[in-house]
C-alpha cells in the first residue's frame, strides 16, 4: 500500500475515536492489572469487594471525568446514563427475555467443576446473608462501571463517528477480549450478547437494560456456583 501523503495531522472527529478507545484500555487495564495482584487475587471477602469498586472507579468514575472534560459536547446523558420514558415498554422487554434466556445459561454453566475454579470469585465455604449483600452491591458497583464504560463512551461516540455497525464491531471485539484470560468460553459468549447489548442501548437511549441484565446474569452465575459447589453452601 502507497502510504506516501497521508496526512498525520489531528482532524475533526479523531477524539470522538481516539478517546473512548484509549479510555476503554486504559480503563480495563487499570482494574484487571490491580485485580490480579497476588496480593489481592486471593479469594478473600475484603480483596475481592475491593477489586469491585476499584473497577467501578477505572471504568466508571475516571473515564466519566476525562471524557466529560475532553469532549464537552458529549453529556452523561448522551452515553446512556439517563432514563428514557419513550422507551420504557421496550426496555422493560428486552429486560425479561434477556434475563429469561442469560440466566437459566448461567446456572447450568455454573455446574461444571471447571467453572467452578474462578467462581464465585469470593471463595467462602459459608454464603450468609451479608454475604450476599456484600456480593450483589460489590458485583452491581463493577457491573455499572463496566457497562458505562463499553455501552456508554466505547459506543455512542463511535457510532456519531464512524456509524453503527463499525462502532458495534470495534465494541465487541473490545468487549469479548476482555472476557480471554477467563476462558475461551466466555470469550467466545461474550460475542453475540456484545452485540445484543449494543443494538438495545441504541434502540432505548439508556444503558439500563444492559446493566441490569448483566447484574443479573452476575449474580445468577455467581450464586449457581455456590449452590453447586459441595464445599460451599449458604447459612442464615
Amino acid at each position: 500500500m502507497n502510504t506516501t501523503g497521508i496526512n498525520l495531522g489531528w482532524i475533526e472527529g479523531d477524539m470522538q475515536i481516539v478517546l473512548p478507545m484509549m479510555l476503554c484500555l486504559i480503563g480495563f487495564s487499570a482494574f484487571w492489572g490491580v485485580s490480579k495482584l497476588k496480593s489481592i487475587n486471593d479469594g478473600s471477602i475484603k480483596n475481592i469487594l475491593f477489586t469491585k469498586y476499584w473497577g467501578l472507579f477505572t471504568m466508571g468514575v475516571m473515564p466519566a471525568v476525562v471524557a466529560l472534560y475532553l469532549m464537552p459536547e458529549y453529556s452523561l446523558a448522551d452515553y446512556g446514563a439517563t432514563y428514557n420514558s419513550e422507551s420504557t415498554l421496550n426496555s422493560i422487554i428486552a429486560t425479561l427475555v434477556l434475563a429469561a434466556i442469560t440466566m437459566p445459561l448461567a446456572y447450568m454453566t455454573a455446574k461444571k467443576p471447571s467453572h467452578q475454579v474462578n467462581y464465585p470469585q469470593i471463595r467462602e465455604t459459608e454464603w450468609t446473608r451479608n454475604l450476599v449483600v456484600k456480593n450483589i452491591l460489590g458485583w452491581s458497583a463493577y457491573l455499572i462501571g463496566y457497562e458505562f464504560l463499553f455501552r456508554g463512551i466505547l459506543l455512542f461516540p463511535l457510532v456519531d463517528a464512524i456509524g453503527v455497525w463499525p462502532a458495534v464491531a470495534i465494541n465487541t471485539a473490545m468487549y469479548s477480549a476482555t472476557h480471554i484470560p477467563k476462558g475461551m468460553d466466555e470469550a467466545i459468549g461474550a460475542a453475540p450478547l456484545g452485540i445484543v447489548l449494543c443494538l438495545i442501548t441504541l434502540m432505548t437511549g439508556t444503558l439500563w437494560v444492559a446493566i441490569v441484565v448483566h447484574i443479573l446474569m452476575a449474580l445468577a452465575n455467581s450464586f449457581s456456583s455456590v449452590y453447586h459447589n459441595p464445599e460451599m453452601k449458604f447459612v442464615r
